[in-house]
């Protein structure tokens, strides 16, 4: 073999390795950002109409809630106690509040049972339409812990959520909240809709 072609080889091998490497640092890069920094989610079903509908695509935080930063508001996706599935829901109370709903209402209550403080929750991401009750649990009272989120979807009607212990016609009091270990994480962006009719 002459000089010239073994030179050529080399070359190539060296770039073929550069090439190897450079994927490899990619992968290592997409992964480690899929696995800690964003991960990517379809929604499913319709609790979180009109805001997200079936289908829609999504990217999640997963930094926000490992700081702890989750506020009133905040989307979010999660797995919930004893369910193997991911849920998206909208954080309606914080820890440590107490959670009332009476005639089509969210009631917020804080402090302590001699000088508890409570309002109505303003809720302008829902439709005027929208009715909130608890007739499929029986429960309008809730307590919210140091250590969990009270969670409901925007489409109240079509939502099994924290007022049902995620699951219908569930009784159970124990896991009705989300705790930081079951947050997925915050919902950033939805990156496109579903686009009914077209294919």
């Amino acid at each position: 073999m002459s000089t010239l072609r073994k030179y050529k080889i080399q070359i190539a091998l060296l770039d073929l390795f550069d090439l190897v490497s450079f994927l490899i640092f990619v992968m290592g890069v997409v992964l480690f950002i899929r696995f800690f920094i964003f991960n990517p989610f379809t929604v499913v079903g319709q609790s979180m109409e009109p805001k997200f509908h079936q289908g829609d695509f999504i990217i999640v935080d997963k930094i926000t809630p490992r700081l702890g930063k989750l506020q009133r508001g905040d989307i979010i996706v999660f797995v919930p106690e004893n369910r193997d599935v991911p849920f998206i829901k909208r954080i309606i109370w914080l820890p440590g509040e107490e959670i009332k709903i009476r005639d089509n209402n969210v009631i917020i209550c804080s402090g302590t049972w001699a000088a508890q403080e409570c309002s109505t929750l303003e809720e302008f991401y829902l439709p005027e339409t929208t009715i909130t009750s608890t007739s499929q649990c029986k429960i309008d009272d809730f307590t919210v812990d140091a250590d969990g989120y009270f969670v409901m979807g925007d489409n109240r009607s079509a939502s099994t959520d924290s007022r049902c212990c995620f699951w219908l016609w569930c009784f159970e009091q124990s896991n009705y909240l989300v705790h930081p270990a079951d947050i997925i994480g915050k919902v950033a962006v939805k990156v496109y809709p579903k686009l009914e009719g077209h294919w």
